[in-house]
């Protein structure tokens, strides 16, 4: 990858990155494999590529400024907002999903339930390192969340793709900490979106 990111994929000797942009690839390459990440509607399939930019621009970024804040006193209200900003963008991405689930679209898995999995399955970060992720039990909103939640975790593919937690405590212990240098925690500390 001539970025240094991950994943990336050869295809005929020539690379492919961008995670979504390798997946819609391995779906134009593959069109007979099932299940189908994107909807054949297009209406649909535009929305759906709407709310992957949603989850990169707006809950990788809360997720990272959230986990990456550093309080700067003990009454530093800092740390409930960029919480509060986190739920904001979860309630937002979650009002968007079909109501009965338990997927975004509905009853099958798609590209946007893929693409959000891997920041979805790590909430647990929040209560080791931030004082907990706190989401408003009494909301419409985190009963949805939570059943979207559980149906992705149950997911073979996700959980053959996930490591256990301990794995990614040191990892996530420098985000915590505000010292990693991956170009996400760099964008993140300036201010910038997802690089």
């Amino acid at each position: 990858n001539p970025r240094g990111l991950v994943p990336t994929l050869e295809y005929d000797n020539k690379p492919l990155h961008e995670s979504t942009v390798v997946c819609e690839f391995l779906e134009d390459a593959y069109p007979s494999a099932t299940p189908k990440l994107l909807p054949s509607d297009p209406y649909e399939k535009a929305r759906v590529r709407i709310w992957i930019d949603f989850v990169t621009s707006r809950i990788i970024l809360s997720f990272h400024r959230f986990l990456q804040y550093q309080p700067k006193s003990a009454s530093d209200p800092g740390l409930a907002k960029v919480r509060s900003d986190f739920h904001k963008q979860l309630a937002q991405f979650t009002q968007e999903m079909d109501p009965n689930g338990p997927y975004f679209l509905g009853s099958e898995v798609s590209l946007i339930d893929l693409v959000v999995a891997p920041w979805a399955v790590r909430t647990w970060v929040f209560d080791h390192f931030k004082g907990g992720l706190n989401l408003p039990e009494g909301e419409k909103w985190v009963q949805r969340w939570n059943k979207w939640l559980s149906a992705v975790e149950k997911r073979e593919s996700v959980m053959s793709t996930t490591s256990e937690r301990d794995k990614y405590l040191p990892i996530y212990q420098r985000y915590a900490d505000d010292t990693a240098q991956s170009e996400l925690a760099k964008a993140t500390r300036e201010g910038k979106g997802v690089p």
